[in-house]
C-alpha cells in the first residue's frame, strides 16, 4: 500500500504534484459514489411458528458488497446467474473506507518489459503459509482484473504510451504496484456499483446475514440460504428475512471489531463467525497484519507511503501535555532514526526481525510502548525531526543512500516535511483535511493498530470452501499466506471474484434443478428465532457493549504484536469462558428487538476470538515463532532488538521455524471444541504448457 519507488519525474516541476488543480484533487478524494436502489419488498413469505419471514430467492447470494465480493457479482450477472447482493451498508465498509498513502494494485508487468508469472507468483508466497498454484491464479489473473476495472473506467494512472505506471511497496522487489491514490478501492468499488447498475443488479441494503441454513444431502451438507436482519423489515419482531440461494459467496470483509486499537471502519464484524457457526474451516488465522495509523476514535487510515517518507517530527505528549522526543531512546543517530521513519513508508507492516538492527520495527515497538505508558504520539509535519544527540540536527544531506535517492528523484528536497509531502502527494493532506484533521496546520496523533487478518476462510483455487455450495473471496478468504506485498490484497479479491463466478458457472452446467428439504429449513429458522427471543428482556447475563469492550481489550493487549505463550494461553481460557457463556441461556440481553442482529454479531465475534486465540496457542505451544504478524516473546529465544538507552531484553523472542512456512494450520468449529489440523503448502511451480487444440475443446465444455 505504500511506495519504495516512483516513475522518474519528469524535469519540470511543471508537470509535478504541485501544480494539480484543486478540482481534480477532490475527484480523487471526495469520490461520488452512485445511487443505488434498493430491490422491491418480497412477497414472498414463509410461516414459522407465529413469525412471518419474507424470502428473497436467487441463484446467487453475495454476502457483502466490498470491491471482492461486487466483482464477484458483477462477473457473475454478466454470465446470466440470477445474482441478489445483501450489504450490512453499502460504501461503509473497509474497500469504501479503508486504505492508506496509496491503495494498492498489481499489474502483471515490471519495468516496461512485461512480466514473469512464475516470478510473479514467487514473491507472493514468499511469506509463506501459501500454495503457489494460489499465487500463481492471482498472478495470471491481475492482468484481466485490471484490464476489467480500466475497461468498467477506474483511473489508474498511465503514460501517453498506454503503460501503467508503478511503484515498489513492502515486500515487492520488482515495481508491480498501481495506485489513482489513497481512494483506489473506493474508486474500485464506485466502478464496480456503475457496471451492477447497468447490469440491473439486484441490491438488498441494511441487510446482515447471520446464520447460514444448510441441508443434508447424500454427499454431506449443503447451503441453501441464509437468514439475515433487514432493517426496514416489519413484518416480524426481529426484522427477519430469509436469503434462499443455490449458490453462497462470502465477501464480508474481515474481522475489523476483533481489535480495540484497529484501523478499520466501525461494524465490520466479516464473516469468519457466520462460516464457524456452519462448520466451514478456516485456516491461517494467526496471521494479521498491524501497523501505524491514525486511531478509531478520529478518521482511522494506515499511516504508511509519503506519510512517513516526508520524515515528519515523531513525538509523543503525557497526560499534562509535555512533549517527548521519544525516538532518540531507541535509535543511535539522528540520521538512523529519521531514515528508518522513512523506510516505514514502504516496510508498513510491523514485522518481528525488523527490531533487530535498530531498523523499522524498531519504530513500532517504539510508539506500542508509548501507548501502553499512557501517552498519545503524533507525528507533525510543519517541523524537522528533533536531533538524537546532542550537536546534531537533521539534515536532508545526512540521510541514507537511499532515502537520499528517492527524495531526489521525486525532486522533494524541500526544507519542511508539508513541503515534501506537497510536492509528493498533496493528496495525502486533502484526505485528511477532508475528515477534520489540516496537516498543514496541526499534528496528526496516530497509534500501532490492526489492520488486516491474512487468514480467513479456507478456500480451494476456485474460492470453494469446505461446505458444498459457499464460496469466499476477499478478505474474508484465507488465502494471502503470512505475508504479502503490500496491497495485493486487493488484486487478490479482484482475481477471486471473477474465478468465483467462472466455478459457478461451471458447476451449474452438470447440476440437477435443487429443492431445498423445507423442513430443514423451518427447523434453522425456528431455532433462531428461539435463540432472538433469549436475548430480550433479560435482567442477567451481559450486554453487547461489555462483550465487545471484553473482546476488543483482550485482543489488543495479548494478542497484538507482542504475545508469549503464558499471555496467549490466559487469554485463550477468558475467550472460552466468555463464548461458552454468551452461547449459554440468558448469557447475552439486549434491550430492543432492533438489537438482536447486534446481539447475533458479537455472539459470532466471541467465536472469532476463541478460534484466533486457539490457533496461536496451538501455534505457540508447538514452538512457533516470530514472524509477520507478532513477536513470540521468550526468555531463551534467539533474537533480541536492542536500543540506545532502553532495555528490551524482555521483548527477546522466538525465530519463525521453517517448517512452519510450509503449512498450514486449519481450525473450525465442531460442537464446544475448535479441533486444529495441519495443511501442507504445495510450492512447487509445476506450471505445464497447454496446447491450443488440446485445450480448446475441455475449455468449451466446461463454459458450456
Amino acid at each position: 500500500m505504500s511506495s519504495e519507488n516512483s516513475p522518474t519525474p519528469s524535469d519540470s516541476k511543471e508537470d509535478g504534484f504541485d501544480t494539480i488543480p484543486q478540482d481534480i484533487l477532490d475527484r480523487l478524494t471526495r469520490v461520488d459514489m452512485p445511487a443505488v436502489k434498493d430491490v422491491a419488498a418480497s412477497e414472498e413469505t414463509m410461516q414459522v411458528g407465529d413469525a412471518i419471514i419474507p424470502v428473497y430467492r436467487c441463484e446467487t447470494l453475495v454476502l457483502g458488497s466490498g470491491a471482492a465480493g461486487m466483482r464477484a457479482a458483477v462477473e457473475s450477472k454478466r454470465r446470466g446467474i440470477d445474482v441478489l447482493v445483501a450489504s450490512t451498508g453499502l460504501f461503509a465498509g473497509t474497500s469504501a473506507c479503508s486504505g492508506s498513502d496509496k491503495q494498492t494494485l498489481y499489474t502483471a508487468s515490471t519495468d516496461y518489459k512485461g512480466d514473469n508469472f512464475l516470478k510473479y507468483a514467487q514473491s507472493l508466497c514468499n511469506g509463506g503459509s501459501m500454495n503457489f498454484s494460489t499465487a500463481y491464479v492471482e498472478a495470471v489473473g491481475s492482468i484481466d482484473a485490471i484490464g476489467g476495472l480500466q475497461f468498467m473506467g477506474l483511473p489508474l494512472p498511465h503514460d501517453d504510451r498506454g503503460a501503467i505506471l508503478r511503484y515498489k511497496t513492502d515486500h515487492d522487489e520488482a515495481g508491480r504496484a498501481t495506485s489513482c491514490g489513497p481512494r483506489t478501492s473506493k474508486l474500485m468499488v464506485k466502478v464496480l456499483f456503475d457496471e451492477a447498475n447497468t447490469l440491473g443488479m439486484r441490491i438488498l441494503s441494511s441487510c446482515s446475514g447471520i446464520q447460514i441454513v444448510k441441508e443434508t444431502t447424500a454427499d454431506g451438507e449443503r447451503v441453501v440460504g441464509v437468514l439475515a436482519t433487514h432493517r426496514p423489515e416489519k413484518r416480524n419482531l426481529y426484522g427477519f428475512v430469509f436469503l434462499a440461494c443455490q449458490d453462497l459467496v462470502i465477501a464480508t470483509g474481515g474481522p475489523g471489531e476483533l481489535y480495540r486499537d484497529s484501523v478499520y471502519p466501525h461494524h465490520c464484524h466479516g464473516g469468519l463467525g457466520i462460516a464457524l457457526e456452519a462448520g466451514i474451516e478456516l485456516t491461517n488465522v494467526t496471521e494479521s497484519q498491524f501497523g501505524i495509523g491514525s486511531p478509531r476514535t478520529t478518521f482511522p487510515w494506515n499511516l504508511s507511503g509519503t506519510y512517513v517518507q516526508v520524515m515528519p517530527r515523531v513525538y509523543s505528549a503525557d497526560e499534562d501535555g509535555k512533549e517527548h522526543n521519544f525516538l532518540t531512546r531507541y535509535y543511535r543517530t539522528t540520521r538512523e532514526m529519521v531514515s528508518n521513519t522513512f523506510r516505514k513508508g514502504y516496510q508498513w507492516p510491523f514485522h518481528s526481525t525488523r527490531m533487530l538492527d535498530y531498523g523499522s520495527s524498531l519504530l513500532d515497538l517504539a510508539v506500542f510502548l508509548e501507548q501502553k505508558a499512557g501517552r498519545k504520539v503524533y507525528l507533525d509535519f510543519l517541523r524537522n525531526p528533533d536531533p538524537v544527540n546532542e550537536g546534531e540536527q537533521f539534515s536532508l544531506d545526512d540521510l541514507d543512500p537511499d532515502v537520499r535517492a528517492y527524495l531526489e528523484n521525486n525532486e522533494a528536497l524541500s526544507e519542511l516535511p508539508i513541503d515534501r509531502l506537497k510536492r509528493m502527494n498533496p493528496l495525502a493532506i486533502e484526505l485528511y483535511r477532508m475528515h477534520g484533521t489540516d496537516l498543514c496546520k496541526e499534528p496528526l496523533e496516530f497509534a500501532m493498530n490492526n489492520q488486516h487478518m491474512n487468514g480467513g476462510i479456507l478456500i480451494d483455487d476456485w474460492g470453494k470452501t469446505s461446505l458444498e455450495g459457499c464460496y469466499s473471496v476477499g478478505e474474508a478468504a484465507g488465502n494471502h499466506g503470512v505475508t504479502r506485498p503490500g496491497g495485493a490484497a486487493l488484486n487478490s479479491g479482484q482475481v477471486f471474484g471473477k474465478r468465483v463466478a467462472i466455478a459457478i458457472k461451471r458447476s451449474r452446467l452438470n447440476r440437477q434443478p435443487a429443492n431445498a428439504d423445507i423442513k430443514s429449513i423451518e427447523t434453522s429458522l425456528a431455532k433462531a428465532l428461539e435463540t432472538a427471543a433469549s436475548f430480550l428482556d433479560k435482567s442477567e447475563g451481559k450486554s453487547t457493549n461489555q462483550v465487545k469492550a471484553e473482546i476488543q481489550d483482550r485482543m489488543s493487549d495479548h494478542a497484538g504484536i507482542i504475545c508469549s505463550a503464558d499471555d496467549v494461553s490466559a487469554a485463550l481460557a477468558e475467550a472460552r469462558k466468555l463464548r461458552q457463556e454468551v452461547e449459554s441461556a440468558g448469557g447475552l440481553r439486549v434491550t430492543s428487538p432492533s438489537l438482536v442482529g447486534s446481539a447475533f454479531r458479537w455472539r459470532h465475534m466471541a467465536m472469532v476470538s476463541e478460534a484466533v486465540l486457539t490457533a496461536l496457542d496451538h501455534y505457540i505451544q508447538n514452538g512457533g515463532g516470530s514472524r509477520g504478524a507478532r513477536a513470540i516473546c521468550d526468555d531463551n529465544g534467539a533474537q533480541c532488538p536492542e536500543a540506545k538507552d532502553e532495555d528490551l531484553s524482555r521483548f527477546r523472542f522466538k525465530e519463525e521455524l521453517e517448517k512452519d512456512r510450509v503449512e498450514k494450520l486449519v481450525i473450525k468449529r465442531d460442537g464446544d471444541s475448535f479441533p486444529i489440523r495441519s495443511l501442507p503448502v504445495d510450492l512447487t511451480p509445476e506450471v505445464s504448457r497447454e496446447f491450443f487444440e488440446k485445450g480448446w475443446g475441455p475449455y468449451l465444455i466446461k463454459e458450456g
